[in-house]
């Protein structure tokens, strides 16, 4: 096997179950951030719901670092955890809602992929 070939991306077999596009947006943050004086996890989670977006999720994690390059922590005298709120819908849905949160987005790291939303 040589490397002078060039990488194809393999392509999905094609599904049984009906698909439809859709954006998945990935903040990352600290559960420790504020928003308004509320945790900005739960406030982005309360605005998720309340905008009537697809799924929203929180994932706690024990350590890592985003856009502020501080590392955060699980730690027996501080939980200064990080944490990924990860919410999808179809994608003038995420636009608006990512307009209407922008003021809450500053100082964190937001990632965005397109994604299939299959349908059992």
């Amino acid at each position: 096997m040589t490397d002078d070939a060039p990488c194809q991306k393999a392509s999905a077999p094609p599904s049984a179950h009906p698909t439809e596009p859709a954006v998945r947006v990935t903040v990352l943050v600290s559960m420790h951030d504020r928003a308004h004086r509320h945790s900005l996890v739960v406030e982005l989670v309360r605005r998720a719901h309340r905008a009537g977006m697809a799924g929203v999720t929180v994932f706690e994690g024990r350590e890592g670092f985003g856009e502020s390059r501080r590392v955060h922590h699980t730690h027996v005298l501080s939980d200064d955890a990080p944490a990924s709120v990860v919410l999808i819908d179809r994608s003038e849905r995420v636009d608006a809602f990512l307009h209407e949160i922008a003021e809450l987005l500053e100082d964190v790291l937001v990632v965005i992929d397109d994604v299939e939303i299959v349908r059992l």
